[in-house]
Formats: structure tokens, sequence, C-alpha cells
């Protein structure tokens, strides 16, 4: 009888045993097949460069295979919601600004999704933006921009990767403080506006540091409070007294519902890829420097983000009826 019953206790620790390693079996496999990496802007462009060097570096770190995927489109809304519409176990993720969701969400009518239709897995990096002209252009400074637009209302024109996203919200911001007249070109990413600005054909744009480095334009000012370390010598708006918002932030989402345990994993395998030397390169390339934060703090900032740009679109009138 004693014997029934200590085999039976074996019995029942052993399938106990292999119960947890059945529950911890997906956490420590992923990623047991490629994960497809969404990237919501096009081709060519800086998000598009730095996604596809971070999707090499967590390969590298998964021992296994994250492959890119542009889904551009609607100011990043286009692969925003093919994200939100994928199934939640990991193999699909999303890589870059999440000013879809924390911007044109709340501008466009009829977006289905969400903050809380996703989860925020690390951040990356911020995506300093500023007024861009050409180095050709006569224009030297914000204060000459601005004389320009009201010396000619409604003649000079800018670009923009977005109707209604955040490069075009942070010029509007600009424009309705002023009351200044311009009109504003949407594009579909930066890489498609820079040609445009070179030619003349815009007078000036909302570029990124990273996307102008390496081009024959230059800023007149950064949006934040603070210039950027990658480039000293360009004024900030807080600086020129003009209406402020602060960086993109840039990192890796999930549709909600992704596994804790799948989070956590790339999570970590974020945290090894931004470490990488050979990504810090192409970051230095770039002019772009990595501000990575855990899913838990990039959750948070993600959430804080998302209720001050309510505001400001709110304020700027472009709340979708």
């Amino acid at each position: 009888m004693k014997r029934t019953i200590r085999a039976a206790l074996r019995a029942a620790f052993a399938a106990t045993l292999l119960c947890a390693s059945a529950k911890a079996q997906p956490a420590e496999e992923y990623p047991a097949r490629p994960v497809q990496v969404i990237v919501s802007w096009q081709a060519g462009g800086l998000i598009d460069t730095v996604g596809r060097a971070f999707a090499q570096m967590l390969s590298d770190a998964a021992e296994g295979r994250f492959v890119v995927v542009n889904r551009d489109g609607g100011s990043g809304i286009v692969g925003a919601q093919a994200l939100a519409s994928a199934r939640p176990d990991g193999y699909t993720i999303g890589f870059g600004p999440i000013t879809p969701i924390t911007t044109a969400a709340h501008t466009v009518r009829g977006v289905p999704f969400s903050i809380d239709s996703f989860d925020y897995v690390c951040k990356v990096f911020e995506n300093v933006m500023g007024v861009t002209v050409a180095e050709a252009s006569p224009l030297r400074s914000m204060a000459e921009l601005v004389a320009a637009i009201r010396a000619r209302p409604g003649e000079l024109n800018y670009g923009h990767n977005g109707t209604n996203g955040l490069a075009h919200v942070y010029f509007a911001n600009i424009v309705h403080a002023l009351s200044l007249q311009v009109v504003d070109v949407a594009f579909r990413g930066e890489a498609g506006m820079f040609p445009e600005i070179l030619s003349g054909r815009l007078h000036f744009g909302m570029g990124t540091l990273g996307g102008v480095r390496g081009r024959p334009l230059r800023m007149l000012a950064v949006f934040g409070d603070t210039r950027s370390g990658e480039a000293p010598e360009v004024p900030s708006t807080r600086e020129l007294g003009l209406p402020t918002l602060q960086p993109v932030l840039a990192g890796v989402t999930v549709p909600r519902g992704t596994p804790a345990a799948v989070v956590e994993r790339l999570s970590d395998l974020c945290r090894t890829a931004t470490e990488a030397t050979g990504f810090r390169a192409v970051m230095d390339r770039l002019g772009q420097p990595i501000a990575f934060l855990d899913r838990v703090a990039f959750s948070a900032q993600a959430h804080r983000d998302n209720a001050e740009k309510i505001e400001v679109v709110r304020a700027l009138g472009l709340l979708p009826d």
C-alpha cells in the first residue's frame, strides 16, 4: 500500500513538473519561427533604416529571424491597424514611432484602435524632429522663416509625413499660435519629402535629425525643451519661445493580449539589441541617440504622451467630429 502511495506521489510530482515546463516553454523557446516586424513608414527612410538594423540585432540575440515588413500610409495608421488586428502571440510586432497611437488615433475619424489596443515592449530611441530647409535656402533662422511666411501669406508651403500626424501637429501648433498662413503638403514619409525641399518645390519641411544628416539640408530649430546633443548648434523651440512638444517616442509594440512571458522575453531581447555594438554603430552614423526603456517604463511614458497629445489636438481643433 505504501509503495502504491509513494508511486502515486512520484507520478503526481512528475506531472506537476511537466505542466510547469509546458507553461514555460512559449517564453523559453520564443521565437520558434520567424517574427514579422511591421514598420509603418516607407522603405528607405530613417525609421525603416533603424528598424532593419534593430531587427537584425533581435535576430542575432534570439538566434531566430525577425523580418521587416513595410506597411506605410495614413501617418502610420495602416501599419498600426495591421498590428492591432494581428494574432497576439508575439510573432507580429511593431517597430517605430508610436505617433499613430498617441496622435493620429485622435485626429482621424474611425481609427479602430487606441492606446489600450497594444502592449508596450520597450522604447528604443526618441526621434528628434525639426524645421528643415535646403542648405541653399536663404532662410537662416526661424525668425526669418516666420517673417517670410508673413510677407507672403498663403504662398509658402511645407512638407510633413502625413496629415494630422505628429510632424503636422508640431508645426500646426506654431501656425495656430502665431496666426500664420502657410500651405502644408503631406507625404508618406520624409524620404519622399526631402527631394522636394532640395528641388525648391517645397520651401521647408518637418524632418528628423537622422534623416537630415548626410543630406544638403539644415535645421532651423528642433522641437523640444532643449537642444539635441547630436546638433548642439540648432536652437530648440522652447528657447525660441515657440510652442513646444516633446520628441517622438519610438520602440517595439505588440497587440494587446500577447502573453506576458513573451512580452518579457521580447523586452529582454530589446535590451540586448540596443546594447549591441553593431546597432550602436548604426545609430551613431545616423545621429540618433538610443534611449532604452523597459516595458514598464515605456508603457507609463506612452500613456502620458497619449494624454498630452489629446489636449494638444483638442486645442488645435483637430479632433474628428
